[in-house]
């Protein structure tokens, strides 16, 4: 995709892999909009990079949704790039009755919404004369972490639905890029000190890099070989992946 001339739209983006994405594409010059669940971050990310803008939006109330994306058409007509990545993670134990509530939030924010907000948005893309979506998943998506069933399950589908939604646009003027993090450290899991994580700086910076070329995927050196793992033998990955967190 091209990096400079946009005018793009983040969901959470007030942090994490989110904010940094979006503090990456306003220093290209690109118009930035960025929406989350706190107030508070976003106040503070636009503080820091002045130029950036927000809007209040709730990712999993389907009137939300439909509202942010009337306001953005109507005052951000040039609008061209939707990048689906809030999300919210959560531990479970699949093997013991999962809570309610953990299903709905996790399904609603990380399929449901992608899904509901691509669709209020994608007649408008589609009359760009350059368009792109990209959708953040998660290598999880390909190997599962068994200690977050539903979130990786959910991750999954993002993959399933990007490559369906790919297909669907083939002959429009909005490309579908997908970008698969590995443990990167952010708030996800309480994860920004942990050692064992990616560090945000070096992740934006590769993934910047791989979303300037014509790939589908956007996947840094760390990730390929958790994203490359599907295939007749993966079951075996997935226990040796898993055991490793088990001992942890």
């Amino acid at each position: 995709m091209k990096l400079t001339g946009n005018t793009i739209f983040i969901t959470g983006g007030g942090s994490g892999i989110g904010r940094g994405l979006a503090e990456a594409f306003h220093k290209l010059g690109n118009q930035v909009i960025i929406a989350g669940r706190r107030k508070a971050n976003l106040e503070e990310t636009i503080a820091a990079n002045p130029g950036i803008q927000s809007v209040e939006l709730d990712i999993t109330d389907p009137q939300s949704i439909t509202a942010v994306s009337q306001q953005l058409i109507a005052q951000y007509p040039s609008l061209n790039v939707l990048i689906n990545n809030a999300g919210v993670m959560q531990i479970d134990d699949l093997s013991k009755p999962v809570n309610d509530a953990l299903i709905v939030s996790t399904l609603t924010t990380n399929l449901m919404g992608p899904i509901r907000l691509t669709g209020a948005l994608v007649e408008h893309l589609k009359q760009q004369g350059d368009a792109t979506i990209i959708n953040v998943s998660s290598v999880l998506g390909f190997v599962p972490m068994a200690i977050s069933g539903v979130y990786s399950s959910a991750k999954a589908a993002i993959h399933s639905y990007t490559q369906s939604l790919r297909y669907k646009l083939k002959d429009t003027s909005v490309r579908v890029v997908e970008i698969a993090p590995p443990w990167v450290q952010t708030d996800l899991l309480d994860s920004r000190n942990e050692p064992r994580a990616m560090p945000l700086a070096p992740f934006i910076e590769q993934t910047m890099h791989e979303l300037g070329t014509d790939a589908d995927e956007a996947i840094v050196e760390i990730a390929r070989p958790l994203r490359n793992n599907p295939g007749p033998n993966e079951a075996a990955f997935v226990t040796q992946f898993n055991d490793m967190f088990a001992g942890a």
